[in-house]
């Protein structure tokens, strides 16, 4: 978990003149999702706006409101209008402290038994369309032979107008061909890794064929790529290529194995373990955890059924002591699981950083971290999220000099590198001054 990953921006490839039609697609009136959303903008904007809007739009019907932000003091309001052919547009209203700020309608577009994000039109608070925003999809069968895996392919820029196409950037594309890299097999677990950046691409884990070994578990699909639109599908954050620079940087003979969690159903996290232990995978990279035990549940089962396999896991950075208000799975206590979390170049615990007497093993240096973004431009990030590959790379170089060892000899390995921080009580074992400098 990183308290500073960047919000995800656009423009890393721009499409000189490329222009698009208004997209006509099915589910909007009169095929127009364009001109629905300059319409539920210049209607749907204004305070009160959703009845003139519905006045306009025949056979739609609001399907639910709610607030946004805190139940105490809400800072905007959700509505979801259910239209006549299938689709949906969703109109999202920023106003803290009661002044419209922001103002986002989206149309969904009708997908299988339901919709999926097509295109957005964003409003500032004067009720103008500053940008647009449209998501490209593809399909791959689906485990189950469905052709409903797969995920939104690229993310357009719109012009103001919604026609125009400014850039794009990738949110699936093809992996690049490659070989096997041979190495230490780590897994990392997140929100999948951008495999078209050349450092990446070179050390993914590859079977003989020369298909890479990771799986996107969210959309079912074999290409994990590093987008999380658990906010909005037209906002994707980005996480796991940061985590994984950082861990091949510091582990340059690792073999990865990149996984896209699975957050649509956390019950398929049995199925990710099992997956990379078929893989090869003694190490698995979890920067990543919630409040809900129940979303944990498949995944603490998975893991304590492969005791060889050591799972590194972050603590979280609530500013909270995890013994008493746990994080899972860094609270779960197995025998295979090592918590981390981020401490100071000088040990002390980092601000927002969690800790945990019982819950957490270790302090790891994990502030202000040298990485690359999808993009790869350089930057620095601070969290737990980052103690997660360091120790991750560490346990990674002690495998390659011990390839007999498993996850009991290396988390005993790596404790013992431990010393007493400068503030006692926070962690189990200790402060690791500098990962790098051992073994």
């Amino acid at each position: 978990m990183s308290r500073s990953a960047p919000a995800a921006r656009l423009l890393p490839r721009v499409l000189a003149g490329l222009l698009l039609a208004a997209p006509a697609l099915a589910g909007a009136p009169e095929g127009d999702a364009s001109g629905l959303l300059r319409q539920a903008v210049v209607l749907g904007c204004p305070e009160g706006g959703t009845a003139a809007l519905l006045g306009v739009l025949p056979g739609a019907r609001l399907v639910a409101s709610e607030a946004i932000g805190p139940e105490a003091a809400p800072v905007g309001r959700r509505e979801r209008l259910a239209l006549a052919g299938g689709g949906a547009l969703v109109l999202e209203r920023l106003a803290p402290g009661g002044i419209l700020r922001r103002f986002t309608a989206s149309y969904e577009e009708p997908h299988g038994e339901g919709t999926r994000p097509r295109l957005l039109a964003l409003a500032d608070g004067g009720c103008r369309i500053v940008q647009g925003r449209a998501l490209d999809w593809h399909a791959f069968p689906a485990p189950d032979g469905s052709e409903n895996g797969g995920g939104p392919d690229r993310l357009v820029l719109l012009a103001a107008d919604l026609t125009g196409a400014l850039a794009a950037e990738p949110l699936d594309p093809p992996v690049p061909p490659g070989r096997d890299p041979e190495g230490v097999t780590v897994a990392q677990v997140d929100a999948g890794v951008a495999y078209d950046l050349p450092a990446i691409a070179g050390r993914l884990a590859r079977d003989a064929g020369g298909e890479a070994l990771g799986y996107d578990w969210w959309d079912l699909d074999p290409r994990p790529y590093d987008a999380n639109p658990a906010v909005s599908p037209f906002f994707p954050a980005r996480h796991g290529t940061e985590v994984a620079g950082l861990l091949l940087a510091e582990a340059p003979g690792v073999r990865l194995v990149p996984y896209r969690y699975p957050r649509p159903d956390m019950g398929r996290m049995a199925a990710v373990v099992e997956a990379a232990a078929r893989a090869g995978a003694g190490i698995v990279a979890l920067p990543m955890g919630s409040n809900s035990r129940d979303l944990w549940e498949a995944f603490l089962a998975a893991a304590g059924a492969h005791p060889e396999m050591l799972f590194v896991v972050s603590a979280g950075n609530d500013g909270r002591d995890i013994d008493e208000r746990p994080v899972w799975p860094a609270a779960a206590g197995l025998d295979n699981l090592l918590t981390v979390t981020s401490s100071e170049a000088d040990g002390r615990l980092a601000p927002g950083s969690n800790w945990g007497a019982e819950s957490v093993d270790l302090l790891v240096p994990a502030e202000r971290q040298a990485v690359v973004d999808y993009r790869g431009r350089p930057h620095l990030a601070s969290g737990s999220s980052f103690a997660v590959p360091r120790i991750a790379a560490l346990a990674a170089r002690l495998k390659a000099r011990h390839p007999d060892w498993q996850a009991a000899a290396l988390k005993r390995a790596i404790l013992a590198l431990a010393e007493p921080p400068p503030r006692a009580g926070l962690v189990k074992a200790g402060w690791i001054r500098d990962p790098l400098a051992a073994p």
